[in-house]
């Protein structure tokens, strides 16, 4: 016997159901209840799309038993129990819907149309559907997909940028590139590149595959071509512009590559004052001879201002007489083939600045004066270092410099003398030197006179009054006949003394034989040839208001006596 489904659980709108007044039954065999089933649930929640598969073998008489009918609103007004239309086996009547394991929203609306069709059958099809069932939900009807949007047209990138020879040997061509400026959306996959002979239009690739990198070597070429090389950049959108380069690749061994070698002192910026003569000697290497070109702020030279003079070794740049003009930078190349090398060279002709634009007294009191000034309009193509400040005396109109080197816009002069009017004028500087013209101020800056009363200190007199006193003395002396002879001796006092010789206790008077002097406090008395009389005691006496002061001392005179044996 197959399993039997297990009894569902009543919603509490088919227990509603339930309750609703039944019409009478048709004169039909008595319906018989099921036993609740021992099965499995899973046995009997078979998948409504299987109910129709399920059902035609019953109705062909192989004695299987029938699929319980899905809950539709014709069925819910009945209570039969459906009977088997065949078979030798019958199975036992099922009274409840489908088990209580499958929700009624678990049954598609499809099958709604199956249990129509069961309904013109024998009642043994109707009666499956128990009166308590529920309604079928109503079918969702869902919108078609929208059809995607196709993606954007894939585009070519633009071209590669600055192809130039890296490399080049009697076998071998190194290039290299830059990256297209723009790639877009596709990407970039790689690049192509191609070469020809000069006078064909044979283009040959040189590599199987596409290179990422922004470099290669062509190998395998032949010395002595002469090839045009291009680069073209590939992506989904298919080949770039093609990037050739500027003029044909001779294959050949390059025997000295050029290079520049700028001078250390000419490394820097080169600076030059207005007039000088500029005679800059630029040294290269290469062979063959590199051609040399020269450009100023990426322009050719104007010949008329600037003279180039090449050699094999060196490059000259001549200006006899510089002028403001001449700045700039310059460029020089110098090429062999394919191989340049460049070197930038920068030249400032620097000359004096202008004066400053304006100079304003912006006040004046006490002793000083405050002053503001503006930069000059023209620095001398060089940077402003300082500026100095002058002022003159309106009466004497003569220039004195207070501020030298003073590097801000605003200054104050101290030190003015009271009474007098001042003017101011201020210079420019800058490494050449100060402006040759400058500003004055138009307003001009009065010291003006305060009332001052100057009272001198007292200081007591010194009283100097000293009486007279001897500080060297009179020494005694010989002097022989005939001979000059000198008294001296020093003394000192407040008022000046007054001076008196005396021989013997008696005042020595104007007497020739004997001279009297007296210099800064130093008293001497001239003996002119004295003879043995005029020996004796000699007294120096000094006198003033405070009193007097006197020294002596002894003079001998002696006589020379010359003995007979040398006179006979």
């Amino acid at each position: 016997m197959p399993s039997k489904p297990a009894p569902i659980k009543k919603s509490p709108a088919k227990k509603a159901a339930e309750k609703a007044p039944e019409p009478a039954p048709e004169p039909e065999p008595a319906p018989v209840e099921a036993p609740p089933a021992e099965a499995p649930p899973a046995e009997a929640a078979a998948p409504a799309e299987e109910a129709p598969a399920a059902a035609a073998p019953a109705a062909e008489g192989e004695g299987a038993p029938v699929a319980p009918a899905v809950d539709t609103p014709a069925a819910e007004g009945t209570d039969e129990t459906p009977v088997e239309e065949g078979g030798d086996s019958t199975a036992p009547a099922e009274a409840d819907a489908p088990p209580a394991d499958v929700p009624a929203a678990d049954v598609p609306a499809a099958d709604a149309p199956a249990a129509e069709d069961s309904a013109a059958a024998p009642a043994a099809d109707t009666a499956d559907a128990p009166a308590d069932a529920a309604p079928a939900e109503p079918a969702v009807v869902e919108e078609p997909p929208k059809a995607p949007t196709p993606p954007p047209p894939a585009v070519p990138t633009s071209a590669p940028l600055d192809v130039s020879v890296e490399d080049v040997n009697d076998s071998s061509l190194t290039i290299k590139w830059k990256t297209p400026e723009i790639i877009g959306d596709s990407g970039l996959d790689g690049f192509t590149i191609e070469y020809c002979k000069d006078g064909t239009k044979d283009w040959v690739v040189a590599q199987e595959e596409l290179t990422p990198v922004n470099r290669y070597c062509i190998k395998n070429l032949t010395a002595g071509d002469l090839l045009h090389v291009r680069v073209v950049a590939v992506n989904p959108g298919g080949r770039s512009e093609p990037a050739t380069l500027a003029a044909p690749v001779p294959i050949r061994e390059v025997v000295d590559r050029p290079k520049i070698k700028i001078p250390r002192n000419l490394r820097a910026r080169v600076v030059r004052q207005v007039g000088e003569q500029i005679n800059l000697v630029i040294p290269f290497l290469g062979k063959p001879k590199p051609v040399v070109s020269w450009l100023k702020d990426g322009q050719p030279l104007d010949t008329k201002r600037v003279n180039i003079r090449n050699s094999d070794k060196d490059s000259i740049m001549f200006i006899r007489t510089s002028e403001r003009e001449d700045s700039g930078v310059y460029e020089m190349s110098v090429k062999v083939d394919s191989f340049e090398d460049k070197a930038l060279l920068t030249l400032q002709v620097v000359e004096r600045p202008g004066p400053p634009t304006s100079v304003k007294l912006v006040d004046a009191w006490g002793f000083n004066a405050a002053l503001e000034w503006t930069p000059p309009k023209d620095n001398g193509n060089t940077e402003i270092t300082g500026y100095t400040v002058q002022k003159a005396d309106r009466k004497t109109g003569e220039w004195f410099t207070v501020l030298e080197h003073y590097h801000r816009l605003t200054a104050t002069v101290s030190d003015l003398i009271m009474g007098n009017s001042y003017s101011f004028r201020v210079f420019a500087e800058n490494k050449v030197g100060t402006s040759e013209s400058c500003v004055v101020t138009k307003a001009v800056a009065t010291i003006q006179k305060t009332g001052i009363n100057y009272k001198p200190p007292e200081y007591p007199e010194h009283n100097f009054s000293e009486a007279p006193k001897f500080t060297t003395s009179l020494c005694d002396r010989a002097a022989t006949v005939g001979y000059t002879t000198k008294l001296l001796c020093s003394v000192r006092g407040s008022p000046k003394p007054k001076i008196e010789w005396l021989k013997n206790q008696m005042v020595i008077g104007d007497d020739p034989k004997f001279r009297k002097l007296s210099n800064q406090g130093i008293c001497s008395l001239e003996i002119r040839k004295p003879c043995s009389f005029d020996g004796g005691i000699y007294t120096c006496r000094a006198k003033n208001a405070q009193g007097e002061a006197a020294v002596s001392c002894k003079l001998e005179v002696k006589q020379i006596i010359i003995s007979e044996e040398k006179g006979k």
